[in-house]
């Protein structure tokens, strides 16, 4: 146990995703690799009507596989089903005994805590709309209530409509790992699990956990959700090529694809890790949290936002911008977002900027709000691991406005020693982790 007010250093034991790609961290990395995207017709709801009639879904998948106890997450929404098998796998990966969720392997679970990214879960659309038709009084204009009242209370699972609450995933981790220890989530958006990882290593560092599970779980591929992106204009559009359709940094990019998914890694005190005996993957060195104290929807137009994030960072991380060798950007695709990232960037890596490589490999995952930045910062760790930056595909058109080094269209062999990954949500929230190889 670590004693309060002690400074710990961070890393990372274990990792595990479940996104369009694939439902485990290495067939996801050679995915990416080769430049495949997740990108097809929507088929969880009949899209065909929408501006935007294709996404990045989660295929084929059954949380049941990841727990010796299905029925008790039998009632999660997509976003908790996915964070049960990603947090099986990093566990999994860091030696977490999740079978008997007994102290065995050496982890007290009053100091097991979770701190998860994640979003409100959808709705049971079906029973909700037709309870929706039924109260409606035409003559009148308005909601009957007792006659929504006598279809809701009579159909809709009051188990699935708990589980609209942005906690549950956490709740499930829980209930999987047997976590006793600080448990808690946050709501900024497309920046969310990119701020739960540097929030628990700073839990870990205050001495409130030994080990925590972080990360982030969300699924907005429903009438609603896809809805309220496009009529932000914030969703591609482009119908005829859904597998060519992100394209952040290109003169022709017109919005991000919405995906789903979720992303967990294992933080672990460095004491705790070497008492187990558990091999570490990176280290956690830095992290910056910022405002853009602007508009809801739109970034600050001189970056002030990020450029704080990253410059509080690399400070939190005791480096310069030149000791940074890859950096995976948030990346969108939208105009505004592609644009303003870029400036930040020159904006604190100066003279560097331009030969710091960056990419997004939103364009193969899709954008998976809540557990995007997560799952980017695995993709940082296998980089380092791999001394492998992975590509920025469609980038056929770049341009001429933005001239960072995007790794164009396939990876690249590099020695990667200090990553940094980027998250920016709807809010104006800016999350910046910064990674590195560990070293004894």
């Amino acid at each position: 146990m670590i004693e309060k007010g002690t400074t710990e250093r961070v890393v990372i034991t274990g990792m595990g995703i479940v996104c369009p790609l694939g439902h485990d961290v290495e067939t996801v990395w050679q995915a990416i690799l080769a430049g495949k995207s997740g990108m097809a017709k929507t088929t969880i709801f009949d899209a065909s009507t929408f501006p935007s009639t294709f996404g990045a879904e989660v295929k084929d998948y059954d949380p049941a596989n990841y727990t010796r106890n299905p029925d008790i997450h039998r009632h999660g929404n997509r976003g908790s089903g996915f964070a049960v098998g990603a947090a099986a796998q990093a566990c999994k990966q860091a030696g977490i005994d999740i079978e008997t969720n007994e102290p065995s392997d050496g982890i007290d679970r009053s100091r097991l805590g979770i701190y998860l990214g994640a979003g409100e879960g959808s709705v049971d659309n079906d029973v909700f709309f037709a309870a929706l038709a039924e109260g409606w009084d035409s003559d009148k204009k308005e909601m009957d209530w007792s006659k929504w009242a006598e279809v809701a209370f009579g159909r809709m699972d009051p188990m699935r409509e708990l589980e609209q609450e942005p906690n549950m995933p956490a709740a499930h981790i829980s209930m999987l790992t047997g976590a006793r220890g600080p448990t808690r989530s946050c709501l900024t958006a497309c920046a969310a699990s990119t701020q739960a990882v540097g929030e628990a290593m700073m839990m870990i560092r205050r001495g409130d956990a030994d080990v925590v599970i972080a990360g982030g779980a969300h699924s907005m591929i429903h009438p609603l959700g896809v809805t309220g992106f496009n009529r932000l204009t914030a969703l591609s559009t482009r119908n005829d090529s859904p597998q060519t359709a992100s394209r952040p940094f290109t003169i022709s990019r017109d919005g991000f694809v919405l995906g789903e998914g979720a992303a967990m890694l294992i933080l672990e005190s460095l004491t705790s890790a070497k008492k187990r005996g558990v091999q570490i993957l990176a280290e956690v060195v830095g992290y910056g949290s910022s405002s853009d104290a602007f508009r809801v929807t739109d970034m600050h137009e001189e970056g002030r936002g990020p450029i704080q994030a990253m410059t509080w960072a690399l400070s939190d991380a005791g480096i310069s911008y030149k000791d940074v060798g890859y950096i995976s950007t948030h990346g969108t695709g939208t105009t505004e977002n592609d644009s303003i990232e870029t400036k930040a960037s020159k904006g604190v890596f100066k003279e560097e900027a331009k030969n710091t490589p960056v990419s997004s490999v939103k364009i193969m995952l899709g954008h998976l709000i809540g557990a995007a930045g997560a799952a980017e910062l695995i993709t940082c760790v296998l980089a380092i691991r791999d001394n492998t930056a992975p590509p920025t595909m469609n980038l056929n058109d770049p341009d001429p406005a933005l001239d960072l080094d995007y790794v164009a269209n396939e990876p690249r062999k590099m020695q990667i020693d200090v990553a940094m990954n980027e998250s920016f949500g709807f809010g104006g929230q800016n999350n910046v982790v910064i990674i590195k190889r560990y070293q004894e």
